[in-house]
């Protein structure tokens, strides 16, 4: 890649001495193979410790009852940011915020828990059918503000 058409501090943000930051964070194992494990945007950083938004959406993707997840960070005065997840559940599946909880609290270390859980009908998705996080966080700043 050359650069961005006519934006040359999108460019130099991206391609720094010859090498071009797509944002993926990952780690190369012991056999060479490379392990793609979130975004930097993604990342939450909750008292100085990274908590990768993706393992906790593995996590609940796992759960029979859950059919769509995303995790965002939000700002907390005391720790930073804290995970706040969006689930979409599955057809006639009956599963509450608690339960999420407490089936998270199975699989993960306590701080890694979404300080909130919301159950929404559909979770915002572009053509491909990415959840757009931007948009979550866009929401959850107007909520934070009111």
């Amino acid at each position: 890649m050359q650069g961005y058409l006519n934006r040359p501090e999108a460019t130099s943000e991206t391609i720094v001495n010859g090498w071009l930051r797509t944002g993926d964070l990952g780690y190369i194992d012991e056999d060479g193979f490379i392990y793609i494990v979130d975004r930097k945007k993604d990342l939450i950083i909750s008292k100085g410790i990274n908590i990768y938004p993706r393992e906790i959406e593995e996590i609940l993707m796992n759960n029979p009852y859950i059919k769509a997840a995303a995790v965002i960070g939000q700002k907390d005065e005391k720790s930073g940011e804290v995970p706040i997840a969006y689930v979409e559940i599955e057809e006639d599946a009956k599963i509450s915020e608690n339960e999420i909880k407490k089936y998270l609290k199975e699989h993960l270390a306590n701080f890694k828990i979404p300080k909130s859980v919301f159950i929404v009908d559909e979770l915002p998705k572009n053509a491909t059918g990415k959840v757009l996080k931007r948009v979550l966080k866009e929401k959850l700043g107007k909520a934070d503000r009111s």
